[in-house]
């Protein structure tokens, strides 16, 4: 899951090393990878049990992070929908290419758009800065004006306030634009990192009624990155429930980590090994021009992705094993549906 919190670094004792030590011993160890990965079941179900599936039906949803980043970016996610396997994507908002992606959505209001609400700028040649403005904000832009490159930069100087602020803004900008909402997640995890930030990030989608990325059932591939996690935030999960928001099952994110040619076989030995709920498993798909190798070294990476996604293989695999894909906008719809 680490891969999902930062590019930057591939180690779980990395995450751990960017938690300040008075988190540490206040006892929340809100890690950057823990966050969301929360455990909480009732009476044995599976979160998708609880929105209506049934006990053994692995439900999954296919999701491209990242989106708005890039032209690459934007073109990667969207051959993964119309041609591929993935259901589902989120924007980063203060990012270049986002007009271009919300021009999209207006012709494709279907798709299953939420936000990777973006805290940080983390490429050297290829920045951004936060919406809200530098005079709102102080704390979340460094020197060149930009965002922060890392998440400790941000826990160092960022109150809980100002992330409230620009996350606020985020949404603002995606409702100017006409763009769907339909969740609510992270950007390299920052949100995550601090226990303040966390109860913002919940607060506003609450306040709003957008799901956020929050996981709290068997979480089999979670728990190998943050077992101690799991057990520390179980409280969360049923807020989260009660406040009449989605939870799903388990968030696998190591593809961001695998080999770039080996990603469609990997995506199908994942997809056959899936227990029963509602596992969400995240790529960064992307279409690589010339230019996109000078954002990001990631760019065979992301290639890969998008091979995954569109692999006819993969496609056969979900009809085999017998899948169902949803998406937040389902979640949502089915979490209305039933008694708290």
């Amino acid at each position: 899951m680490v891969a999902y919190m930062t590019k930057r670094s591939e180690t779980l004792p990395w995450v751990f090393a960017t938690i300040p030590s008075s988190l540490k011993t206040a006892g929340w160890l809100l890690s950057a990878v823990g966050c969301w990965m929360l455990t909480a079941t009732l009476q044995g179900q599976t979160f998708a049990e609880r929105l209506g599936w049934s006990p053994q039906q692995v439900v999954v949803i296919l999701h491209v992070d990242d989106v708005g980043m890039s032209h690459s970016s934007n073109l990667g996610a969207i051959q993964s929908i119309e041609q591929g396997v993935a259901n589902s994507w989120a924007v980063m908002m203060p990012c270049p290419w986002v007009s271009e992606i919300a021009q999209y959505l207006k012709e494709h209001p279907q798709v299953d758009s939420g936000l990777h609400l973006t805290l940080t700028s983390e490429w050297k040649p290829y920045r951004w800065g936060p919406l809200a403005g530098k005079p709102k904000v102080p704390g979340l832009v460094d020197y060149e004006g930009c965002l922060w490159s890392s998440v400790p930069q941000v826990l160092a100087s960022a109150s809980a306030d100002e992330i409230e602020i620009e996350i606020r803004a985020q949404i603002d900008r995606a409702k100017s634009l006409g763009m769907p909402i339909t969740h609510l997640d992270s950007h390299m995890g920052t949100l995550f990192a601090h226990p303040d930030y966390f109860e913002r990030y919940a607060k506003v989608g609450i306040e709003h009624q957008i799901p956020i990325l929050v996981a709290g059932g068997h979480l089999t591939h979670a728990r190998k990155e943050n077992g101690e996690a799991v057990e520390r935030l179980k409280p969360w999960v049923e807020k989260i429930w009660d406040a009449g928001l989605p939870v799903i099952d388990d968030l696998h994110t190591a593809s961001y980590s695998w080999p770039a040619n080996e990603k469609p076989q990997r995506l199908r030995d994942l997809l056959k090994s899936l227990r029963p709920g509602i596992t969400e498993i995240l790529f960064h798909a992307s279409e690589p021009s010339d230019i996109f190798p000078l954002i990001t070294g990631s760019s065979a990476s992301r290639k890969g992705d998008l091979e995954a996604l569109v692999s006819n293989q993969v496609r056969q695999t979900l009809t085999s094993e017998g899948i169902v894909l949803t998406t937040w906008k389902e979640l949502a719809r089915r979490r209305k549906e039933v008694k708290p």
